[in-house]
């Protein structure tokens, strides 16, 4: 007898949790659909609608298992691409706390691989519902990155103010892209070419949101060894790139051969060497490098391929690029920090990463959240009455409308002054710090009160600023590119 396939009412159940399948789960969308499976009113909590969507799709599939359709071979056209997610959304969160261990596992292991005691478990099960051996390591492996990347952005962004939902709901976007469908048929394995700029201001966090996408990349899994094949925390790596002096910034990138300059006693790997497979590398303070820099890194970028200094041999990298800056948005926008060539190949994406005063602006609560993270991260503990504690100093010292200029890095230093010393004043701003940088030095000039060094200093500052780079600063003021960093690096106002 022919399956009939679905009934009306299985289809649109079943329809609804494809649905969610493939929904961003830090969207309201995907919070509306849970509630909608679990049949609850729109008032449920989060956890509630999603712990009972979970039990209620299970519920389902018995009902199947008992009829003797539970395999997806079983069904045809539409309906076997539905009945296929549903499979695939039932196992994964049946798993989701096996998952959430291995995670915990490798972090503690760090670079090596851990053994999966769940996979054979996992992999049966995918295996008596009708998937085939070439596709069932796959859908285990896009399982283990579907739960890292919740895990890492739900976990290492803290705070639900709208506009830091709006980053993690970005953030799941550039790992699977708006449409996971659309990942899992055509770009699982290609989204090295898909780079990424992360810009905010200085403390906001931007290593975190790099570190969360890094270590989502989608990782192969070993049956034989039962384990996937690379570790994720190896799968990612970053580089500080103002760190590094102009002549050893190339060497730092590419590496460089044996006698390629002074100092140069061995052959060197640079970070793109080095990059894993499967890997991703956050390249952070790229505002900061100069116009040939960006041009090798184009190369890299575009052509996926480098050569060490010193040497024409061709190496290839295989990884993914994470950018972050500190300069502002309307900047790189404008072409005053990259090359239009480097802009268009590096900027993919480009995700903002909300200051702290917005954040808690937004919604006051997530300061709350963030100084529970901070204090347990610290002290191994939670702990209401220390949260209190650095509150009551906050608010008496600082006020409620502190603006956190140095967004959550500083909020970090205020918990341990106030854990310390009892005490954190801040970064007090005097009038003149209020000035327009342009008119702090009109104004020194007039008063006939300021040094050549900061004049010029500031000249620099107030060039770069407006031009982007150092080599258009030294061309229009006359002076050596080594110089005006040396001027802008060591800007300050008085």
């Amino acid at each position: 007898m022919k399956n009939p396939g679905l009934s009306s009412k299985e289809r649109d159940f079943f329809k609804t949790v494809h649905n969610a399948a493939f929904a961003n789960p830090f969207s309201d969308l995907r919070e509306r659909l849970d509630i909608k499976i679990a049949g609850l009113f729109p008032s449920a909590s989060r956890r509630e609608s999603k712990d009972l969507c979970i039990k209620e799709v299970d519920r389902r599939i018995k009902k199947l298992e008992e009829k003797g359709r539970a395999d997806i071979n079983a069904f045809h056209g539409q309906d076997k691409e539905i009945i296929t997610i549903v499979f695939l959304f039932d196992i994964f969160h049946k798993f989701r706390d096996n998952f959430d261990q291995l995670i915990k596992d490798q972090i503690l292991v760090r670079d090596m691989p851990v053994k999966v005691p769940f996979a054979e478990k996992a992999m049966h099960m995918l295996h008596t519902k009708g998937f085939d051996d070439k596709s069932i390591p796959h859908y285990f492996s896009l399982s283990y990155q579907l739960r890292r990347a919740f895990y890492f952005i739900s976990k290492s962004l803290v705070g639900t103010s709208p506009c830091m939902q709006k980053l993690k709901k970005h953030l799941w976007y550039n790992v699977f892209t708006y449409n996971i469908e659309l990942y899992n048929k055509f770009l699982w394995n290609k989204m090295e070419d898909f780079s990424t700029l992360l810009l905010g201001e200085t403390g906001t966090g931007k290593g975190t949101a790099a570190k969360a996408i890094g270590r989502s990349g989608y990782i192969p899994f070993d049956e034989n060894k039962l384990c996937f094949t690379q570790s994720f925390i190896r799968a990612f790596s970053s580089l500080n790139l103002s760190q590094y002096p102009e002549t050893l910034l190339e060497s730092e990138l590419f590496g460089h051969a044996k006698g390629a300059f002074t100092g140069a006693v061995d052959d060197y790997q640079g970070v793109f060497d080095r990059c894993s497979p499967h890997g991703s590398i956050l390249l952070d303070e790229i505002g900061e490098i100069p116009n040939h820099v960006q041009i090798k890194l184009l190369r890299v970028l575009q052509e996926r391929s480098f050569s060490p200094v010193g040497t024409h041999e061709i190496s290839r990298f295989n990884g993914r690029v994470i950018a972050a800056t500190n300069r502002p948005k309307k900047e790189i926008l404008h072409g005053t920090v990259f090359r239009d060539d480097f802009y268009y190949r590096l900027c993919s994406d480009i995700i903002e990463v909300p200051p702290l005063s917005k954040r808690i602006m937004e919604k006051p609560s997530e300061l709350d959240d963030l100084l529970d993270f901070t204090i347990q991260r610290m002290t191994g503990t939670r702990s209401e009455k220390l949260i209190m504690k650095v509150k009551r100093i906050i608010d008496r010292q600082l006020g409620k409308n502190y603006q956190w200029p140095g967004n959550v890095r500083e909020l970090e230093q205020c918990v341990r002054s106030v854990l310390l010393r009892r005490d954190y004043k801040g970064k007090q701003i005097n009038e003149k710090q209020t000035l327009s940088l342009k008119q702090e030095l009109l104004q020194g000039i007039i008063d006939q009160d300021i040094a050549v060094p900061s004049l010029v200093s500031g000249y620099c500052k107030l060039l770069y600023d407006q031009l982007g780079t150092y080599e258009k600063v030294a061309k229009q003021t006359g002076l050596d590119r080594r110089t005006i960093k040396k001027y802008i690096i060591n800007f300050k106002k008085d």
